[in-house]
């Protein structure tokens, strides 16, 4: 009991942190940059780097944490026969697009902020951060239909 309260309250927090810097990324730190608010390009190489390692600690943490998660609480049958366990098949698709769509915004961003340029990276990179910001948020009502039992109540 207390180990599931433990790993589900981190893979809670972790997705919440990551959902959280992503979303705060894609529509307060890169429109500001877009829009020239920024007067060098330092501030976004650090911004851009710590975002990587949130994204990277957080992805791994989720990794672990959710699979505990399932191996405790899904069989095969369960997971692939299940709205719960499609539902959490589902999590791990958009988790995995998450990361892939910061990491790939990350290098496009990091890329043009090396040649020392700061509004076209970070209007290259905008759309990229916005949609992993969609799909985090995703994540978070996914979660949140698993967790509060929601195949539950549909009617079947």
């Amino acid at each position: 009991m207390v180990e599931t309260f433990v790993t589900q309250t981190l893979h809670l927090i972790f997705a919440a942190i990551w959902a959280g810097s992503v979303f705060y990324v894609a529509f307060v730190v890169l429109p500001l940059a877009r829009d020239g608010e920024f007067n060098s390009t330092a501030p976004l190489e650090v911004i851009s780097s710590k975002l990587t390692t949130i994204s990277r600690v957080s992805a791994l943490v989720l990794l672990l944490t959710g699979s505990h998660l399932a191996a405790t609480r899904y069989t095969s049958e369960k997971l692939f026969g299940s709205i719960d366990g499609q539902l959490v098949l589902a999590m791990v698709g958009l988790w995995l697009l998450l990361a892939a769509l910061v990491e790939i915004g990350s290098k496009r961003l990091e890329s043009g902020l090396n040649g020392k340029k700061l509004r076209e990276p970070a209007a290259n990179a905008l759309g990229l951060y916005r949609l992993a910001a969609v799909v985090a948020i995703a994540l978070l009502v996914v979660a949140g239909a698993i967790t509060t039992n929601l195949s539950m109540s549909l009617p079947l």
